[in-house]
């Protein structure tokens, strides 16, 4: 008696769409379209969808698609058991994903692949087949690149950058005029307007608060941010030269022309580098970076005036102000460094100071006493002060007032909550409140 045939299981499959992002799948259909045509399939060989998913990311590099890393784990749980897709080419375009589908192909999670006009399931010569297609769209992939490599290469040489027009240019419009730019004819004379002042002396933020007050706009019509005025400061382009890509070492001449002239902007560089040294070298504070401004969210820095007295001698104030480095016309007004200090003291009331941590540097300095007396004083038995014995808190306080500008960072740093100064008044957190 004949055996009798296995029964054929019943495939459930996931109707997976994906659109690629890349320039050479323009032409391919949409994923509505995609999912129109997948639908008739279905209908007219009586597949089971049991589930849907769509994607519009490239498939170049493997893992990172995050729908179709969602369908190999459900692969995996059994959720459906076969993808109808597209085309070969939807599901895989590089050997990493193409690998993760045949090894489930392998452990038969997956059963069946079905595209327009083709069926794959787990025969040798469906997987080879598979993995032919799968083979070619990353030959024709890697093709790609190389041609579109060598024809930006070639635009270069013949003086073209491709790419968007840096501010003070424009791209041309017309196909036959690809990667060629041109002056800007309103923005092209105030970005070597901005070269020219920040070559005669201007600092940065001088030239930024001066686009704000003429209303200079970019051609997308947004106002110029200051770390992008710094790009536009440091970019050769304007000299007429250009590397590409960059940090490649690869200079080439361009024919566009030039707004400022190579020597003003080796000036400009120079300006750059030396107000940039000389912030380096700005002396320390002992609050900056550890406080934010409660108008506009920019860093809170600090400078020192000195005031001459009637008997010759001077006195030092420390004064700490917003940056307004996200607001130039920030309001916040500054305050005497003996006045934060005092806005800062009754916050170590409220905080819990086992968090602070200072009751390490309480025994370090005690243990410092103790030497100094044996070692330098003589004094043979000194009574130990011991640790539980010092009201920590005062001397938090006393860190504050009196310490050194490591000590005193050192008491604020450990302070786990936001510290906002806002109209001469310190704003925390309620996170580190005792």
């Amino acid at each position: 008696m004949d055996p009798k045939p296995p029964v054929p299981v019943k495939v459930r499959y996931c109707l997976y769409a994906r659109k690629s992002t890349e320039q050479e799948d323009k032409q391919v259909l949409s994923i509505d379209s995609q999912i129109h045509e997948m639908e008739k399939m279905a209908a007219n060989d009586n597949l089971d969808i049991v589930m849907m998913k769509k994607e519009s990311h490239s498939a170049k590099e493997a893992g990172q698609r995050p729908v179709f890393n969602e369908i190999v784990e459900e692969l995996k749980q059994g959720k459906y058991t076969g993808i109808l897709t597209w085309a070969p080419d939807r599901i895989a375009r590089n050997a990493g994903d193409l690998g993760r589908i045949v090894d489930l192909m392998d452990q038969k999670k997956l059963l069946e692949i079905r595209t327009f006009g083709q069926r794959f399931t787990n025969t040798p010569n469906d997987k080879f087949m598979l993995m032919i297609l799968g083979s070619q769209a990353k030959l024709e992939n890697d093709n790609k690149v190389i041609n579109v490599k060598r024809g930006l290469r070639a635009r270069c040489e013949t003086g073209y950058r491709p790419g968007i027009a840096p501010t003070g240019y424009l791209n041309e419009r017309d196909r036959d005029k690809r990667c060629q730019m041109y002056v800007d004819p309103i923005r092209a004379p105030i970005i070597k307007s901005v070269f020219e002042k920040v070559g005669s002396g201007w600092s940065g933020r001088k030239v930024y608060q001066w686009l704000n007050e003429i209303n200079f706009t970019t051609k997308t019509d947004h106002r110029l941010l200051l770390g992008n005025l710094y790009i536009i400061l440091r970019n050769p382009f304007y000299t007429g030269d250009f590397e590409y890509p960059r940090k490649s070492g690869n200079w080439y001449h361009g024919k566009h022309e030039p707004l400022v002239t190579k020597e003003l902007f080796e000036k400009v560089q120079k300006t750059i580098a030396d107000n940039s040294i000389a912030k380096t070298n700005s002396k320390e504070f002992a609050f900056t970076k550890l406080i934010r401004c409660g108008h506009c969210d920019s860093g809170i820095t600090a400078d020192e005036k000195f005031k001459k007295l009637k008997d010759g001698g001077t006195n030092r104030h420390v004064y700490y102000f917003c940056t307004t480095a996200k607001q130039v016309e920030c309001k916040n007004p500054a305050i005497n460094e003996k006045e934060l200090i005092a806005e800062l003291l009754p916050i170590l009331d409220k905080v819990a100071l086992d968090r602070i941590g200072i009751r390490a540097k309480i025994e370090e300095e005690l243990n410092r006493v103790d030497k100094f007396q044996t070692d330098i004083l003589g004094v043979a038995n000194p009574k130990k002060t011991k640790v539980k014995e010092i009201d920590v808190r005062n001397y938090a306080k006393y860190l504050l007032r009196e310490g050194t500008i490591l000590e005193k960072r050192e008491i604020l740093s450990c302070l786990k909550s936001k510290l906002t100064l806002m109209d001469k008044k310190i704003i925390m957190n309620e996170e580190a409140v005792a």
